[in-house]
């Protein structure tokens, strides 16, 4: 919208006519709000007052309820929605408040947006409008300019309205337009989000408290203080968020300072708060019906007063920027999720030191599931489960996560089925359900507290090996009890149902190893009680009687841990040798645990209950995957793929993932989704879809192609001849665990001398060149063209007797090249040390993996293992050794300049792109188990057409292959443009005959090359 709407036009005229009687004091906020501000966002087009009724937690505007604490307010008064999810906040001053220099709102508004993790805010008076950037943590004292990017007077608002409607007006918002803006005004240095921040808070309370209780509580053991830390952290956390929310006395933990025994007064705290709440964070004694054993531990531990004061004067300004009424529970979950990937050990000394776990170091960190991943995931079970339904038939509903973490699955179903329930009821007469449902202030609906707690306890349930997890996500799900609720509602439907406020989730949240039970006792393992405490066996039938006799569970969602077996093995050796004898889709290969969570979430469904994980789709093409593969396919549970390809969901982190739906209720055809751009499927739905029948599906790799070109792929898939059987062998380069050693820069050459440079011994040396060979990466391969540069690798192997490689005898090295014998000698540690001593011994200068040795030597055809597009190159003197990459031998039957000219061709990447796993960046996997099945048309020596298209693509190779040198050989300008265009000229003539060869039509050529356009 380029022009101001008349409505602007007459808010800004009205504004300028009054002027004097609007910026003196007696006209306050509510009256700017309704005379100005409102209409002003109604022509941004949002739905201000909710006129087409939409239930509370899905309007477009959300007025705040503003919690007055200490003179100040603990909401913003404008919250803009989009699908529920909050976009920006708008918060409103009254005009006699000079926004452009006053501190106070500034900092008020850049505490709510950082709190809740939003890029941008307003801050308005009519007068002026104020937009903040809100990622970077707000100091009290900051000057009112900072984080400021716009400040727009209103007798600007005319001729800026299109600026200002394309960045914050619904429709830009709907377009990607808001956050395109948002993500433009990031500054890369000095930013920290929230959940980064909070993360370090608590972080350095847990080596707090850790330290300073292992040193006053000299009997507690490793188990007892990380209890211990995580229940006194979660319960500061829970007071000082229910204080923001209006819930407690504000300021009562800090009011703890002014006396000694800090520690002593927090536990009458926390038993009050036992008292009023029921929940097993503040379960201290034994109670007539609770199966939960009370905390024994906390209330009697001697914790210093200076290690309280640190912690708690860090949650009350001056010294906190944390808005906690707006702090989400997935931002809590965010930074508990990364707090968990840590953990508490003790040392002989009995010091507290916080390690982080081996599994998580070696996945590379914790990998928290994004909102939208999550809300998505419920909606298409939970969601599914819940249509048609009545509440009497939901509350049977029951939904696991078996890794919960920190509950982020389960607080989004728990939502999910809060906002179902709001809805439902909001189309009955509500007078007849006053005990399920109120109004609130604002006209908005919520449950009572009584409804949230049946609606918890019925239907969600979770499993977790970590003790500190189940607790977390506890944490997390009583939070969510209490959102929306203050001191007195709370205290009148206490009075009204007679009950404390919060549910125990003792029979709900569970803690014990999901994926092995109480068989392993009967198993060949031998246990000892450490083993037996790690190992945590879960009995199903035991823990969820009920819900196992009934068949199962519902819905199980989650996000499984991603661990290779490999690594696994060096702190769980006996757990990964049960889940081999256990479990189908561990019984092969170097298996990823996440699978084994797949198998296990099949067998905890009902018979028609429905799984939803997000994971790796690594397994879909993986040897390690087929059994996994097969289970499903002949089951039938294929329901829906959201393949994200190389788009990343997770952040700081490289994870390939897709979203897998399974169904225990037989189809014939399955939902499958090809996400190409993360943010636009997330905003708006935009991706590639289309149906398969699950008849197709089975173990083999799956290739799932939907769309435009899903035809033509299956026209190429029926191709009879493959590369692999037309060539003897796809091999995989040299590996020799030592490439700093081995791999050296060639400086000079001097008869049978070489100097080289070696990047291990950062020294120069002359050396015996017989033992030397080029050495080529994948990144100099090009397409037509080998690039050989100054490396080459030492290769201390012969050719022997029978034909075979063979390690060359020190003896004879030593005699024949005393140089080489003595660079060796001197690596001989790091040689031997290779893989924890694995070569120490007579061959200790040989390569630990010395595969494919005798084939280096050959001629053939390399592609690097990752590229952008195909990279073929072809080595016809068989002088290029390589590490990485693939070689591929020929048939002599067989041209190699025609399987090259196929190979480079547009319409065999095209068909490779579609098959082959991919990188962020728009990269490629060119490894053998993709490349082998690439569809080769071989020539039918008495068709005299095909005969000539083959001779004449051996003749554009040929050329192509001496073009692409030229092009190497030359620093012109023009020379090169020249080269250039016949390179691209001759490229083309051999895609047109590819194309021919193929026999596609030209609608399938149009597919081929608009999908591989740069």
């Amino acid at each position: 919208m380029s022009e101001a709407p008349e409505i602007i036009k007459d808010l800004v005229e009205k504004f300028e006519r009054n002027l004097k009687s609007y910026k003196s004091p007696s006209y306050n906020e509510a009256q700017v709000r309704q005379e100005f501000i409102n209409p002003f966002f109604k022509a941004l087009g949002w739905d201000v007052d909710n006129e087409i009724g939409a239930a509370p937690q899905y309007r477009d505007v959300i007025f705040e309820d503003s919690i007055k604490v200490s003179g100040g307010t603990r909401a913003p008064d404008y919250c803009f929605t989009m699908s529920g999810r909050r976009m920006f906040f708008v918060e409103a001053k009254k005009p006699s408040v000079n926004i452009e220099t006053a501190i106070s709102p500034s900092y008020q508004l850049r505490r709510y947006a950082w709190s809740a993790k939003l890029p941008l805010s307003i801050l308005t008076d009519f007068e002026e409008l104020a937009v903040y950037e809100s990622r970077t943590r707000p100091k009290k004292n900051e000057r009112a300019s900072t984080g400021r990017i716009l400040l727009i007077k209103y007798t600007e608002y005319i001729d800026r309205w299109e600026e200002i409607y394309n960045i914050f007006s619904k429709e830009a918002v709907l377009k990607g337009s808001f956050d395109k803006y948002a993500e433009s005004t990031r500054k890369k240095r000095g930013t920290s989000s929230v959940d980064d921040e909070f993360l370090h808070e608590i972080e350095e309370w847990r080596e707090l408290l850790a330290r300073n209780i292992a040193l006053r509580n000299k009997e507690i053991n490793i188990d007892e203080l990380n209890f211990a830390v995580q229940q006194i952290i979660d319960r500061i956390v829970f007071l000082r968020m229910c204080e923001d929310r209006g819930i407690e006395k504000y300021e009562q933990l800090r009011d703890l300072l002014t006396d000694e025994n800090i520690y002593h007064n927090f536990c009458k705290l926390c038993q009050k708060a036992d008292e009023k709440y029921n929940s097993g964070l503040f379960h201290f004694k034994e109670e007539k019906g609770r199966n939960s054993h009370p905390d024994r531990l906390t209330l009697d531990l001697q914790v210093d007063d200076g290690v309280l004061k640190t912690i708690i004067k860090s949650l009350y300004y001056p010294n906190s920027p944390y808005e906690f009424s707006v702090l989400s529970a997935d931002i809590l979950g965010n930074v508990y999720e990364q707090f968990l990937g840590k953990v508490i050990r003790l040392t002989k000394g009995h010091q507290a030191k916080v390690e982080e776990k081996p599994e998580v170091k070696k996945a590379g960190g914790v990998y928290y599931t994004p909102h939208f991943i999550v809300e998505y995931i419920v909606e298409n079970t939970v969601g599914k489960l819940c249509k048609g339904k009545t509440p009497n038939k939901v509350s049977e509903i029951k939904i696991l996560d078996p890794a919960c973490g920190s509950g982020s699955f389960l607080l989004g179903a728990y939502d999910y089925l809060l906002k179902w329930h709001v809805e439902y009821y909001l189309k009955k007469d509500l007078k007849r359900l006053s005990d399920k449902i109120y109004e609130g202030k604002n006209g908005q609906y919520q449950l009572t507290i009584q409804e949230k707690k049946r609606i918890l306890l019925n239907n969600i349930y979770g499993v977790d090996i970590d003790p500190q997890a189940v607790e977390v996500t506890k944490l997390s799900l009583l939070l969510k009890v209490l959102e929306g609720e203050n001191k007195d509602a709370l205290e009148a439907q206490q009075k009204l149902f007679q009950e404390r406020a919060l549910p125990d989730l003792e029979n709900n949240i569970k803690c014990g190893n999901s994926l092995i039970g109480p068989d392993i006792y009967n198993s060949d393992l031998e246990l000892n009680n450490g083993d037996i405490t790690r190992i945590n066996p879960f009995d199903w039938n035991e823990e969820f009687s009920e819900i196992m006799t009934e068949g199962g569970f519902d819905a199980v969602i989650g996000n499984p841990p991603y661990i290779r077996i490999q690594a696994m093995k060096n702190w769980a050796p006996r757990e990964v040798e049960f889940y081999k004898n256990k479990y189908i889709s561990a019984s092969k290969g170097n298996y990823d645990i996440y699978i084994v969570f797949v198998e296990k979430g099949l067998e905890l469904l009902n018979e028609k209950g429905l799984l939803g994980f997000i994971l790796p789709h690594k397994f879909f093409n993986a040897k390690y995957g087929n059994s996994l593969r097969n289970l499903i396919a002949e089951g039938k549970y294929l329901d829906t793929i959201i393949h994200f390809g190389h788009e990343q969901v997770f952040d700081n982190a490289t994870t390939y993932t897709c979203l897998l739906f399974l169904s225990k209720m037989e189809n014939i055809k399955f939902n499958f989704v090809k996400v190409d751009d993360l943010d636009k499927w997330a905003l708006s739905g935009e991706c590639i879809k289309g149906k398969i029948l699950l008849n197709e599906v089975n173990n083999d790799e799956w290739n799932f192609i939907v769309g435009e070109g899903a035809e033509l792929f299956k026209k190429m898939y029926k191709i009879p001849d493959k590369l692999k059987d037309i060539t003897n062998r796809i091999f995989q380069g040299i590996r020799t665990s030592a490439d700093k050693i081995y791999i050296v820069d060639k400086l000079e050459q001097k008869d049978n001398l070489v100097k080289i440079y070696s990047k291990q011994k950062d020294a120069e040396y002359w050396l015996e060149s017989d033992l030397f060979h080029p050495l080529v990466k994948g990144r100099d391969s090009k397409r037509f063209n080998m690039n050989f540069t100054n490396r080459i690798i030492l290769f201390p192997y012969a050719e022997q007797d029978d034909g075979n490689m063979g390690l060359i005898p020190v003896s004879t090295i030593k005699e024949l090249y005393p140089l080489t014998y003595t660079y060796l000698k001197e690596n001989k540690l790091d040689l031997e040390g290779r893989e924890r001593g694995r070569m120490k011994g007579k061959k200790w200068y040989a390569y630990i993996y010395p595969k494919a040795l005798d084939l280096m030597h050959l001629p053939k055809i390399f592609t690097p293992d990752i590229a952008a597009k195909a990279s073929f190159s072809l080595d016809r003197e068989g002088k290029a050794f390589f590490t990485s990459g693939y070689g591929v031998l020929v048939k002599p039957k067989y041209s190699r300049e025609y399987i090259l000219g196929l190979l480079n061709s547009k319409l065999i990447d095209w068909f490779e792109h579609k098959r082959a796993t991919t990188f962020r960046g728009g990269y490629f996997s060119y490894e053998s188990r993709f490349i082998s099945d690439l569809p080769i048309v071989t020539i039918d020596s008495s068709n005299p057409d095909e005969v000539a298209i083959h001779d004449k693509i051996v003749s554009l190779v040929e050329q192509m292959i001496q073009l692409n040198k030229n092009l190497s050989n030359t620093n012109i300008p023009s020379d090169i443009n020249i080269i250039q265009r016949q390179i691209d000229a001759t490229d083309k003539q051999i895609d047109n005959l590819v194309y021919e060869l193929y026999g596609l039509t030209d609608d399938e050529i149009r597919i081929v090359e608009d999908s591989l356009k740069d």
